[in-house]
């Protein structure tokens, strides 16, 4: 960190050379042993080596070579090694190398010349360059093209020394007219370069001149040329319409690099629409015609970017948007479907719309692995078009239905819950979805979408002859009463007969299952072969889907059954004039109910029936063996009127969301308002004249100064020192994702001068400080502002401590003061964030760490410490409000934040009011990393308490 490196080559500190060993290699006349031990040198003395004895051995041995390499590794010596003395005066040995460095660069070989003129790019001695500059400047003529963009870089680097001026007064003026007669692209954008750098106006004037010629430039001039713009128009901002005008020029070009360089300096330069559609055009351009993934990333970040600042103008192009789901690469595809589902109006959904239901229905022909999780991205977002705009969910809803029997459940899941909500919302659709889901029930492989599906049965079969296809659908499935035969008891009682059980009439299939609470049980089924025999494997269409799953044990999948085939008995009462039908499909279902508690019971099955399940089942048979009007009212009427609830719930909180992003006032009462037709036009073209509008519209609106809420600045002061220490030092702390800014200004509160001022400071967690602090002279009672950058890597909380040193001219130790140490808080990286209640859940089984942390406080409203949580975490939560209304004593609810790293923070917060008032529970914390977990924790724990 002392000295400046313009060179990193990596060094195996295993096996370090020696000294002598190099020397005599050097000393010796074989070529490979040379470059080899210049390597070794070299590397030696970037690990921190000396090396002086090495110096005269260098000049007599290796200066005189003629070899290529060898003067290539010496001159990569002599740029690292010390050429001044501690008091800065260049060593009177250095004067040794100057002739050789003259003579290389008059050298006839072309090579030699370059890499010399190379190397004083990177040399800072005035001393050792002055003498070579004439030898320098004759290499701007040079035939070779290698050598001419060479020297030009050398005279750029040389020009900006502190006494680079009086070396090369004229140097602006020889490239400019080298820039003219150049015919080699890399040397043009060279001298361009140095001319950017060191003389702008003559770069300014170079461009405009030429400005009919850009587009013709090379790749690399072009580059340089968006560079000087921007820079330009940022500090003239009067200047800009011509400039734009350039930038458009270039959005033809062939090169990619200029076109997505030239895209992003439109969308800065610029607010006017045509500058901001002409950019958007160019991104969906690259979007589909490069290959690589990360470019159709990036491009993609920058199309949501615009999406967000200029929504208006993105709606047009959100059919270009959408081809980028050609990419097989899943991140590309959510991506895309991200910014399109934000961007769908009434004018645009039916085409996109359609778009979707042809890729669903691709994911089904081809074999790619991640076809499932593809299938399922779709159907979620068609779910949300429908969901925004009923009139198209008629188009999708059959389309979808075919998918209910997804061997990827997640995807069959989706669209039952999509069926569910459509069904509801939009009641012209109802006859049709439940023929449709009547028809293909048997397909239906998956348990949960079964339950769904038989719960969407049950609510929404009206009709006489809905209810009546409803209930033989279900027997169907069911297959043939029993479900066991005496035989087979007995033979699972007896286990002498376990042999014979294979070879005679009955069919036992066992095969480990994984219970809802994660634990393993061994699945066994077993029926009379008279039936149609069971062969319990999920896929299979022989038997009856429901019938195979309860034959796994499932018989909280029995409740659902049970209590679907009860409520169609209840609704046939109502749809059925003849008492005779009504009694027979009662009796009927009694026996399916007596049929699968005796199941239960039975010793068939590894596990017998749980409690739940049971006393379920029990209150079906119960409730058809004698049904009150209260009864009948809550079984057919309120399960529809709490599902209607929570659309409602859902919904509006949807439209508050919307309301609050809508309130965020952008202009005040009195701002200025400006006529657009009032206008002078002074022959400006319609995007310089759209421009100004915009620029005068966003200083109206207050888009330019985007004012960091001041108030919240001043809670960042950290005070580090005590007022009477003789120094008084606070630092401002800015946090923006991967950097933390300290911006610490320090007051000499002393009469006397402080010299050799410097900050120290050290850093604990996974914190790194990026440079070393420099020393500082201050004058009494005067201030200094210094910054330190601090880089972060992953998000946990972490300690800046340190000290400030310094001497004053009559007392010859160092002074040192202590600091208060900085705590960067975990606050700062998480924000809130939504999920849905499947990726909580998956995400809950997957992350390994765990942190516990046991209620205590002193608040006693169950709501409030929820709040006082939310509040302390900077989390999001997931739980709807309705479900936390109401009082009963405990609470339970999901919190969910995204740190910047892209990590995810899951909280549970489950707590339960005692006898006394007072609250007990836990919250606990899942993450994939350590540090989220810990120093959530910690926080938890330090603001739990609550009260004042």
């Amino acid at each position: 960190m002392e000295k400046s490196c313009s060179l990193l080559v990596h060094f195996d500190k295993g096996t370090p050379a020696l000294a002598n060993e190099i020397k005599e290699a050097l000393e010796g006349n074989d070529v490979p042993a040379k470059v080899d031990a210049m390597k070794k040198a070299v590397m030696l003395l970037l690990n921190g080596e000396t090396l002086p004895q090495l110096f005269i051995t260098i000049i007599r041995y290796v200066l005189p070579s003629e070899d290529h390499t060898i003067q290539k590794l010496l001159l990569l010596y002599l740029e690292i090694i010390d050429k001044t003395d501690a008091k800065g005066r260049l060593l009177p040995e250095m004067i040794l190398i100057c002739q050789n460095l003259r003579n290389n660069l008059q050298h006839p070989n072309e090579y030699i010349r370059g890499v010399t003129l190379r190397f004083l790019c990177r040399l800072n001695e005035v001393e050792i360059i002055e003498p070579l500059i004439p030898s320098v400047l004759s290499n701007l003529e040079h035939r070779h093209p290698f050598i001419r963009r060479n020297a030009i870089l050398a005279v750029m680097s040389i020009y900006k020394l502190p006494q680079g001026e009086q070396l090369l007064a004229d140097a602006p003026e020889m490239i400019e007219k080298v820039l003219t007669s150049e015919q080699d692209q890399s040397a043009k954008r060279n001298a361009f370069l140095m001319l950017f750098n060191c003389a702008q106006d003559r770069a300014i004037n170079y461009l405009l001149t030429h400005v009919d010629r850009v587009p013709d430039w090379g790749e690399l001039l072009q580059m340089v040329v968006l560079e000087l713009v921007r820079k330009v128009c940022r500090t003239n901002k009067a200047e800009k319409g011509k400039y734009i005008k350039i930038i458009i020029s270039l959005l033809n070009a062939p090169s990619a690099a200029v076109i997505y360089e030239c895209a992003g300096t439109l969308v800065s330069l610029s607010s006017a629409p045509t500058a901001i559609r002409a950019a958007a055009n160019t991104y969906c351009q690259l979007l589909l015609s490069q290959s690589d993934n990360n470019v159709k990333l990036i491009v993609l970040d920058r199309l949501n970017e615009l999406k967000s600042s200029h929504r208006d103008i993105m709606f047009d192009l959100i059919m270009d948007v959408l081809r980028a789901l050609s990419s097989p690469n899943l991140d590309i595809r959510r991506k895309t479907l991200d910014i399109v589902l934000d961007l769908i109006m009434p004018r645009n959904v039916n085409e996109v719309v359609l778009t979707l239901k042809k890729e669903v229905v691709k994911t089904q022909s081809g074999e790619l692995e991640k076809n499932g999780e593809y299938r399922q991205m779709l159907i979620q977002a068609i779910h949300s078009c429908a969901i925004k705009f009923p009139e198209v969910a008629s188009t999708v809803v059959h389309l979808l239905m075919d998918f209910l029997g997804d061997s990827n459940v997640a995807s069959a899941m989706d669209v039952v819950v999509f069926v569910r909500e459509i069904i509801e919302t939009n009641p012209k659709l109802r006859v049709s979805i439940v023929t449709r889901l009547l028809d293909t029930f048997y397909q239906i492989r998956a348990a949960r979408v079964c339950s769904c599906a038989l719960w969407i049965i049950g609510e929404y079969c009206l009709s006489l002859s809905e209810v009546e296809s409803g209930i033989a659908t279900i027997k169907q499935c069911l297959g043939d009463l029993p479900f066991y035969s005496i035989s087979e008891e007995g033979d699972a009682a007896d286990p002498a007969k376990k042999s014979q059980q294979v070879t005679s009439i009955t069919v036992s299939s066992r095969r480990p299952a994984i219970l809802a609470d994660g634990t393993y049980a061994t699945q066994s089924a077993a029926s009379e072969t008279a039936f149609s025999p069971p062969t319990v494997v999920q896929g299979s269409l022989t038997t009856g889907n429901l019938r195979s799953l309860l034959l796994t044990g499932d018989f909280f999948l029995g409740a659902v059954i049970a209590c679907t085939l009860t409520k169609l008995v209840l609704r046939l009462e109502e749809v059925q004039p003849s008492r005779v039908e009504v009694n027979k499909a009662s009796t009927n279902v009694l026996l399916i109910m007596v049929s699968m508690l005796q199941l239960g019971q039975s010793s068939v099955l590894p596990h017998p029936i749980d409690n739940d399940s049971y006393d379920r089942i029990v209150l079906c048979i119960r409730l058809l063996c004698n049904t009150g009007d209260e009864v009948r009212k809550i079984w057919l009427k309120s399960c529809r009127e709490s599902f209607v609830k929570m659309l409602s719930d859902k919904q509006l909180r949807e439209t508050e969301e919307i309301k609050a992003k809508a309130q965020i006032s952008h202009s005040q009462p009195d701002d200025l308002i400006d006529f657009y037709h009032l206008k002078s036009r002074r022959g400006m073209s319609q995007l310089e004249l759209e421009d100004e509008v915009q620029d005068d519209l966003k200083r109206a609106t207050g888009e330019f100064i985007k004012d960091g809420d001041d108030a919240n600045k001043l809670n960042r002061i950290l005070q580090l020192t005590g007022f009477s220490d003789p120094v008084y030092a606070e630092a401002y702390v800015t946090v923006h994702h991967y950097d933390i800014v300290l911006d610490v200004t320090v007051i000499n509160r002393t009469k006397e001068t402080l010299q050799n001022l410097c900050l120290e400071l050290a850093t604990m967690g996974d914190l790194k400080l990026v440079e070393r602090p420099q020393n500082y002279t201050l004058a009494p009672e005067s201030s200094k502002q210094i910054k330190a950058n601090i880089k972060v890597s992953s998000t946990e909380t972490g300690v800046i401590f340190g000290n400030i040193v310094y001497e004053t001219s009559n007392v010859l130790e160092r002074t040192v003061v202590v600091l208060n140490d900085i705590h960067i808080d975990i606050m700062d990286y998480i924000s809130p964030a939504v999920c849905s209640d499947a990726a909580f859940r998956t995400m809950w089984a997957e992350f390994e760490w765990e942190n516990k942390v046991a209620v205590n406080t002193v608040i006693e409203d169950e709501k409030e410490f929820l709040d006082h949580i939310i509040k302390s975490t900077n989390m999001k939560c997931l739980t709807a409000q309705s479900a936390l209304e109401g009082e009963c004593g405990f609470l339970a609810a999901n919190l969910y934040a995204k740190s910047v790293f892209g990590e995810d923070a899951l909280v549970n917060v489950s707590i339960e009011k005692q006898a006394d008032g007072k609250l007990s529970g836990y919250i606990r914390i899942r993450s994939k990393t350590q540090g989220i977990a810990l120093s959530l924790g910690d926080k938890i724990t330090l603001k739990q308490k609550g009260g004042s």
